[in-house]
Order: structure tokens, then C-alpha cells, then sequence
């Protein structure tokens, strides 16, 4: 199946394409490709918006979008595969890495964050249509039979990935910023 199918069956919060892209180990080329291409499109609404310039804010976002990708997919695999583990968990990080991946799908429409007003809504929609997209991932690439146990490994994932996320950013983004000359 390409890609783009993929991605609507991500973005519609399909349950059966998680378990196609969990399934598919040759997914991960698209899986990463996917998380690029969001990520850049992401870091052009920021420049938009006015955020630096335009080759920092490309890289910057492919790069960062990459690193929380990887970072989060692997603290949902250790979480939700070993200590919230049910009797039917079998997973490996492939597996969350390509579902948490094209959860991020909806992401495209981060590419208009510059717009007035609108943009910061887009935004803000986009970060929940994601996050419940990373939640149907879990479920189903945890091979969990509760939406809330995988709501919990999530939420607690997401705690250590936003502080490396954080220093990444803190570590990085000072660099990006006094390129700027800002």
C-alpha cells in the first residue's frame, strides 16, 4: 500500500491501517520519510509565521521532528512493552516506531501555522489529532485491548521525550537562533 493511502488511513484514525503499517516491516522507509517530510512542513509554518530563517528552520524541524519521533516511539515500547505490558504484548520498536510515525500524519496541516489567528488553531487541533492517533497506534501495535491502558503508556511516554525534546531543543535551538544574528 503507498504511502499517501496510508496516511489518510492514519489521519481517519483507522485502526486497521496501524495494524498494516505495524505488520509491515519494509514501512520504515516511509515510516521516517513520513516524519521528515511533516516535520519540514511544519518548520516552513514556522518560518512563516517569522521564526528565523528559512534553511535553519528546515533542518531544524526535520531533525528535532526525527529525534521526538525516534525518542517517543522507543519510550512507548519500553512502557507500554515492558511495565503496563498485557499477556497478548508482542512488539518490537519497529512496530510503534512505524505506527507512532504515521500518527503524525494529520501533521501536514501544520504548514499553515503562519496564518493569523487560524494558524494557532490549526496548531492546536493538529497536537490532539495526533496525539489520539499515537494512542490508537499504541493500542494496536501493543496489541492492547484497552484504549485506556494505552491513553496511560502514551501519557507517560510523553513525559521523558518532552525533556529530551526540551534540551534538544535548548541545546540546539540557541545555536539555530544566534545563526540568525537574533
Amino acid at each position: 500500500m503507498n504511502v499517501l493511502t496510508r496516511m489518510i488511513g492514519a489521519a481517519r484514525l483507522d485502526p486497521h491501517t496501524y495494524e498494516e503499517v505495524e505488520a509491515d516491516s519494509s514501512a520504515m522507509p516511509q515510516a521516517l520519510l513520513l516524519v521528515v517530510v511533516i516535520s519540514i512542513l511544519s518548520g516552513l509554518g514556522e518560518y512563516f509565521r517569522g521564526d528565523g530563517a528559512i534553511l535553519d528552520a528546515l533542518v531544524y524541524a526535520a531533525v528535532r521532528g526525527v529525534v521526538f519521533w525516534a525518542v517517543w516511539a522507543l519510550m512507548i515500547y519500553m512502557i507500554g512493552g515492558t511495565i503496563l505490558r498485557s499477556a497478548e504484548t508482542h512488539a518490537n520498536w519497529g512496530q510503534v516506531a512505524r505506527g507512532t510515525a504515521f500518527a503524525q500524519s494529520p501533521g501536514v496541516l501544520n504548514v499553515l501555522a503562519f496564518i493569523p489567528t487560524v494558524g494557532g488553531i490549526i496548531t492546536f487541533v493538529v497536537f490532539f489529532w495526533q496525539f489520539i492517533g499515537v494512542i490508537i497506534s499504541a493500542r494496536q501495535t501493543l496489541d492492547y485491548t484497552s484504549s485506556l491502558r494505552a491513553f496511560f503508556v502514551v501519557l507517560l511516554a510523553i513525559i521523558p521525550s518532552a525533556i529530551v525534546y526540551a534540551i534538544f531543543a535548548v541545546t540546539f535551538g540557541v545555536f539555530t537562533a544566534s545563526s540568525n544574528g537574533s
